[in-house]
């Protein structure tokens, strides 16, 4: 919760003014919210200080305005520590709908990438393309793999805005991938998964690379997998809690 706000109220983002409503139903409106401040916190208070030093990388988030890729409610909240969910319509109660990693466990997955000028990546969970214009703006060609139409629509208004006409959004299941674009120096599965989605690095070129969440266990950790040739490596990067991507569920064990 931003400091400005009031525990225990609603908060709501209108223009740059920041607007309370109390459990009367009494509209407050404070001063003008500093967004671009509060970008700038957050690079250097939160992503900085998680071993972030890719200087791409943190321009991108300095420069974005991420409180334009959450609903208008959640806009004070696009800065703090934590996974936003951006959409609950249509996903089972077991899940938790599609959201927006948290800052610095987000950044810190895209600078283990390492990604060159034109590295095609496949975004996959891109709800509504916060990460892929992040990646666009560090020299990525992006293809962002959505499986949510209406979240995908909301995701190509913000990519003809902020993509540097570098994102192509596309609809399907993110287990599936996106094969028509096939094969990415990199991937980004934007949650947890419970098992390895091979589907995924069967679409990685040689030498290509895989980041995410793997929830296989009690205590979540980001990987980089790699690909070289028919095998792969894997390399534990840190810890990081995340909700599970919806598909990346591991199947259910049948027991007698």
């Amino acid at each position: 919760m931003h400091p400005g706000s009031i525990p225990g109220e609603a908060s709501k983002a209108t223009g740059g003014a920041t607007r309370h409503t109390d459990h009367a139903g009494n509209i407050k409106v404070d001063v003008m919210f500093d967004f671009a401040r509060a970008r700038r916190t957050m690079v250097d208070c939160q992503v900085r200080t998680f071993d972030v030093t890719d200087r791409a990388v943190l321009a991108a988030l300095e420069y974005l305005p991420r409180e334009r890729f959450v609903p208008e409610d959640k806009q004070l909240l696009a800065f703090s520590d934590q996974h936003i969910v951006v959409s609950e319509a249509g996903h089972a109660p077991a899940e938790q709908g599609r959201f927006l990693l948290a800052p610095l466990i987000f950044a810190r997955l895209i600078q283990a990438l390492d990604l060159r000028e034109g590295a095609r990546v496949l975004d996959v969970g891109a709800a509504t393309g916060y990460g892929s214009a992040v990646l666009a703006h560090v020299g990525a060609q992006v293809t962002a793999l959505e499986s949510d139409e209406a979240v995908a629509a909301r995701a190509r208004v913000l990519a003809a805005e902020f993509g540097e006409g570098r994102i192509s959004v596309v609809t399907g299941p993110l287990a599936a991938g996106w094969r028509e674009g096939a094969p990415y120096d990199a991937i980004v599965v934007n949650g947890a998964f419970e098992a390895v989605p091979e589907t995924l690095l069967a679409q990685l070129a040689d030498g290509g690379k895989l980041v995410g969440i793997s929830g296989e266990t009690a205590a979540p950790k980001a990987l980089l997998i790699q690909r070289a040739g028919a095998s792969t490596s894997t390399r534990t990067l840190f810890d990081a809690p995340a909700p599970v991507l919806a598909g990346f569920r591991a199947p259910a064990e049948f027991v007698f």
